[in-house]
């Protein structure tokens, strides 16, 4: 499908003006807000934007700020966070045992 947008003459120059590509930069706005609003998927949105993987995707996404991150991934990495931070405590206050070093005869 081919869509075209008609714009008034000093409304294009003055976008062209902030983006080289304007029909590029038009393109990429309405994926990014179909894939915010759930319209598209990744895989949608590479296809659309002529990606070839799955990285250039999230580093378009990250680029402008989208992030896929819901409610339940913040909390599984809060858990992880908790079971990291008891582990490093754990070893904090476990006893030191004295090097090799200390306990070779000197001479």
């Amino acid at each position: 499908m081919r869509i075209t947008l008609e714009l008034p003459e000093d409304i294009a120059q003055g976008l062209g003006s902030r983006w080289k590509d304007l029909p590029r930069a038009a393109l990429e706005s309405l994926a990014l807000e179909a894939y915010r609003s759930h319209a598209l998927t990744a895989a949608q949105l590479r296809r659309l934007l002529g990606f070839e993987t799955r990285m250039q995707v999230d580093d378009f996404l990250k680029e402008h700020e989208v992030y896929d991150f819901t409610v339940e991934d913040f909390k599984q990495d809060c858990e992880t966070l908790r079971k990291v931070r008891a582990r490093e405590l754990s070893i904090e206050s476990a006893p030191v045992r004295s090097s090799w070093r200390s306990n070779m005869p000197s001479g």
